[in-house]
């Protein structure tokens, strides 16, 4: 991607190298997330959203507190990761004028291990997420280097894409669609809430699609190579995938995220369109999702 000389955004909040205070048994409310390790024995794999008590993948040390310093690499990515999400504020911004309203920019948390939120307690093995509940996306920087490792998925628009999915999120949050489907969930089935997760977050892919279109229109940011590492990233993050990567066989039934053919479909559509309005998961049939 091409960032040369775009702006960084201040709706950061840098908690990295700070020690978080343990907060056991707490709840969180979302949609699961983990690396691939981490539910080898479980009966789903998701990457996206965050739930409590999940074990740690690889080797995750605290920070004492008063901050420590960190590598150029560490520093490349955290300025990477506000350009990201100031070109998100750009492009909501304006997709918010359209539909008439005002859109208000979640606050990033970079973090180091663990982190409290206001869902409970967040650590670095869920992944990046999202909490409604303080309208904030947490992302401990590490995780961008356990894609590449575990999952093979790595470079800067891959990067980006995990970014504008949490910040898709956001989005569903302040239309209103998070909150109410999350209240239809809690009345289902563990399968039929799943159905209703998958819809979520394959909407949250197409809007990192829409973010991606608009941000190219706006700064021609994109390079050739960057669609094919979104594209990668969507299919290795697929639940088929994952789940088959950990046990060799994949369960429809316990997918929270959407298979890879899936979150590749309506990221694409996002990148092509640009068009909020076809963003229409939760009004297709199953089959064509």
């Amino acid at each position: 991607m091409k960032l040369n000389g775009r702006r960084e955004s201040t709706n950061v909040d840098d908690r990295r190298g700070m020690s978080a205070a343990k907060a056991g048994g707490v709840g969180i409310v979302g949609v699961i997330i983990a690396l691939v390790m981490t539910f080898m024995s479980k009966g789903s794999l998701d990457l996206t959203d965050i739930i409590s008590n999940v074990g740690q993948l690889g080797n995750v040390t605290e920070q004492a507190e008063g901050g420590r310093e960190f590598t150029a690499e560490e520093q490349e990515l955290a300025t990477f990761s506000k350009q990201i999400l100031a070109g998100t504020e750009d492009v909501w911004t304006e997709e918010f004028k359209k539909l008439g309203r005002t859109y208000e920019p979640p606050k990033m948390v970079l973090y180091t291990g663990s982190v409290q939120t206001g869902c409970g307690n967040g650590q670095s093995s869920m992944g990046p997420f999202y909490c409604s509940a303080d309208q904030c996306l947490y992302i401990d920087l590490s995780f961008f280097s356990s894609m590449k490792q575990q999952l093979g998925a790595d470079g800067d628009f891959a990067y980006a894409y995990v970014i504008a999915h949490e910040v898709g999120h956001h989005v569903e949050y302040l239309l209103g669609t998070l909150g109410k489907v999350h209240q239809q969930m809690s009345r289902l089935s563990e399968a039929e809430a799943n159905k209703l997760s998958v819809r979520l977050e394959l909407l949250a892919d197409f809007y990192a699609g829409v973010w991606a279109y608009h941000d190219n229109k706006m700064f021609g940011s994109l390079e050739d190579g960057d669609l094919e590492e979104a594209i990668n990233c969507a299919q290795v993050i697929g639940d088929n995938y994952l789940q088959e990567k950990a046990r060799g066989y994949s369960q429809p039934e316990t997918f929270t995220h959407g298979t890879s053919k899936q979150r590749m479909k309506w990221l694409k559509l996002g990148l092509s369109t640009g068009d909020i309005t076809k963003g229409t998961t939760f009004q297709c049939s199953d089959a064509e999702l």
